[in-house]
């Protein structure tokens, strides 16, 4: 089918590091050969930011960063939210 956009919540909910490598490579090859733009909603930093091109971040709801992962991984709102600084 082709899609344009391919939607992704928590697909690597529950997996082993094995697993979300294989996903993350999976990912990455449907991007690559098919040029289908993936949003992905992940909690696993680790991943979000070796595969994605840009990052949206939210704090209970509100976007508090926009941009790639090394601008995103500098932002002092993203790093007070998800460090725990209280609100």
């Amino acid at each position: 089918m082709e899609p344009e956009i391919l939607l992704l919540d928590e697909p690597m909910a529950g997996m082993n590091v094995e697993e979300k490598q294989d996903m993350s490579r999976f990912i990455l090859e449907v991007n690559e050969e098919f040029g289908t733009t993936i949003v992905l909603i992940e909690h696993d930093m680790g991943v979000v930011m070796d595969i994605s091109d840009r990052v949206v971040v939210l704090d209970y709801g509100r976007k508090i960063a926009d941009g790639t992962p090394a601008e995103v991984r500098a932002n002092q709102q993203v790093i007070d939210a998800y460090l725990g600084v209280s609100h």
